[in-house]
């Protein structure tokens, strides 16, 4: 493809973000109530009305929040039945709660756009993490449903689905993973203010306020049994319509910035005898994973299933026609049904193709099926269990059900050892306390790596529902490339331990390449004595393998420069982002001249709201760490008793 007319505005964001950027500049307004992980897109746009945004055609946004989320999706359709263009941002069990309402949105034909962070519904205990029960809850609900794979996804199809939405008057839900693609920075190419007026155009010309009482129409009333069938049959001739104006809103966005959607995404299938399809982020990682075995000589692809309703069942049939076996994995398990829901439409449109359905792909043979759980609740899928799917799938094993990363009779073993990391990536991962704004630096240090260094850039925060006071991970890789991997990274380059009783509880040492680096906060006075306070058996496996051990005390750095007291703690981890500028290889050519500004760039973007000595007093925080800093010598670490 040449060049296009929008080729977007390269930054880096997460999903939420992404989102926001979207729904402030083409909406009117916004009805939510926050609830985990979809909160950051609602703080987001309350933030933009707080601050007296217009959206692109002059209009000042408002933000509703509702009682609930029930009763946030009936003030959305109440805004929308007025004919304004409005979203909502919700996950989990705030979208169930909401479902007597989605019925009624679809019904009355209200084509608004609804951003599900998707999350696990609360079944044998609480979980906030990422899970497909929630929208599969609401599958049912007349909507159309698209799913995004990371963050760029997510707001490229917010932009579709909205588009898609006001052609065919009908609803439509964009998904993304919670916290997985919700809060993962990566980099993005932001859409053009330019495309989106263009794209969605204005909202008045484009909605019909069935409340004008100027133009009266009846909405919602009762029908008995003489009509109600014939009104519902009739929205079929709306539902029609929403294929194509999807298709159409595809290929134009496609057109328009050279970045391809299609109902579903087929990798490396043109061959392929075996197949995994799926939804969401864990299909990109498997894409990696398809890489790897293909230079290996094996015919593997995936499918990516980016529209779920309406469902893709001829352009699935097509895209396994050569296959022997084929694997639809799933974030949830409704172990009551006949399967869980991906692979009974699959099974559903294999059917149809075998027995010559109209407009269906002629299949001469039927692939095996196997249907496999992943990732409920956030559970950790790595490349090496999507390797152990595929050497299911080749060994000729009958069709079951399976289950990946758990120890459970249904569990295939991961296969260890494969890197799906770009080469020459350098990788980190910290162990810190929540609270202590470790998961902010993560961020700040991947804005810094992009706008510095011209590097992609993937920041992962572990997030736990226990919120501050408890042990958090963080994860971030710089790469030359695209980083397609989304599960906690295995191989490392640079260990941040800022919460000691990380040597307690584990070892923070897992992972970290020979002749790695790893940093340990502490408060001691000298190398020796910090160096004696670390278990034996770590010491031992340092010097064996070559660590480059460093040590400061961040927070008294911390402490000794905060305005704010209720900023120490938090601060804290802003000392961290000297020390990893200090010791990654990207730095090494970088002048303080060029450092520093680029630094207080991305600190301002995050704290510029807290006034400018906030900003000033982080910035020497960083200024600290990176000059400060200590090194365990080879001297010291050799000496010291370890047995």
């Amino acid at each position: 493809m040449g060049a296009v007319k929008y080729p977007g505005l390269p930054t880096t964001s997460d999903g939420s973000d992404h989102i926001v950027h979207i729904e402030i500049n083409i909406t009117e307004g916004s009805c939510a109530y926050p609830i985990t992980s979809s909160t950051s897109m609602a703080v987001g746009y309350g933030a933009a009305v707080a601050n007296g945004k217009e959206n692109l055609w002059g209009t000042k946004l408002i933000f509703i929040q509702p009682e609930s989320e029930h009763s946030s999706a009936s003030a959305a359709e109440g805004y929308a039945l007025a004919g304004g263009r409005v979203t909502n941002f919700t996950s989990g069990q705030g979208l169930i709660l909401m479902k007597e309402v989605l019925y009624v949105i679809s019904g009355k034909r209200l084509p608004v756009v609804f951003h599900i962070g998707s999350r696990a519904l609360t079944s044998q205990s609480l979980n906030v993490h990422a899970g497909h029960d929630d929208i599969m809850g609401a599958a049912d609900c007349g909507w159309g449903i698209v799913f995004a794979r990371n963050a760029q996804e997510a707001g490229d199809l917010a932009l579709i689905s909205r588009r898609a939405a006001e052609a065919s008057s009908t609803p439509f839900f964009n998904v993304q993973d919670g916290f997985l693609t919700t809060h993962t920075i990566e980099n993005v190419l932001f859409c053009e203010p330019e495309l989106m007026k263009e794209f969605v155009g204005n909202p008045a010309d484009h909605l019909r306020n069935l409340m004008d009482p100027y133009n009266p129409v009846m909405s919602g009333v009762v029908q008995n049994q003489d009509s109600y069938m014939k009104g519902k049959i009739a929205q079929r001739h709306f539902t029609s319509l929403v294929k194509p104006a999807l298709k159409e809103a595809m290929e134009s966005f496609t057109e328009l910035t050279g970045r391809k959607y299609d109902f579903i995404d087929s990798y490396k299938m043109e061959d392929a005898e075996y197949a995994i399809i799926g939804i969401g982020s864990m299909i990109e990682t498997a894409t990696t994973v398809v890489d790897h075995l293909r230079s290996l000589g094996r015919k593997v692809g995936c499918v990516h299933v980016t529209c779920f309703r309406p469902f893709p069942s001829a352009e699935l049939a097509a895209a396994v026609s050569a296959c022997k076996a084929v694997a639809v994995l799933e974030r949830l398990d409704d172990p009551l049904s006949q399967s869980n829901p991906l692979t009974v439409e699959f099974k559903a449109s294999i059917a149809d193709a075998m027995q010559g359905s109209v407009g269906f792909p002629s299949l001469t043979s039927m692939p095996k099926i196997h249907s496999g759980s992943y990732g409920l609740g956030s559970r950790d899928v790595t490349s090496g269990d999507i390797i152990a799917v595929y050497d299911m799938l080749e060994s000729a094993e009958n069709p079951r059900y399976f289950s990946l990363g758990i120890d459970h009779p249904t569990a295939l073993a991961s296969i260890a050892g494969f890197d799906g990391r770009p080469k020459g990536s350098f990788s980190m991962r910290g162990h810190s306390v929540g609270g202590f704004g470790s998961v902010t630096t993560n961020k700040i240090i991947a804005t810094v790596s992009e706008d510095l260094f011209g590097k992609t850039v993937q920041a992962y925060p572990k997030y736990g529902s226990e919120k501050k006071g408890l042990p958090t991970n963080f994860y971030l890789t710089i790469a030359d490339e695209r980083i397609m991997i989304h599960h906690e990274l295995d191989i490392l380059d640079f260990i941040a331990v800022q919460d000691v009783n990380a040597f307690l509880t584990g070892n923070p040492l897992q992972g970290l390449c020979d002749n790695g680096t790893i940093f340990i906060q502490s408060n001691k006075a000298s190398d020796e004595e910090f160096w004696n306070c670390l278990p034996a058996e770590s010491c031992r496996e340092m010097i064996e393998r070559g660590i480059k051990v460093l040590w400061l005390d961040t927070a008294k750095i911390a402490r000794e420069v905060s305005s704010r007291p209720d900023l120490v703690v938090r601060m804290q981890g802003i000392v961290l982002l000297g020390i990893f500028l200090r010791s990654t290889p990207f730095a090494a050519n970088t002048s303080e001249d060029e450092l520093y500004p680029a630094i207080e760039k991305s600190l301002r973007k995050y704290f510029g709201k807290k006034g400018e000595q906030v900003v000033q007093d982080n910035l020497t925080c960083v200024k600290r760490g990176f000059s400060e800093v200590r090194q365990i010598d080879s001297n010291t670490m050799t000496i010291m008793e370890v047995e």
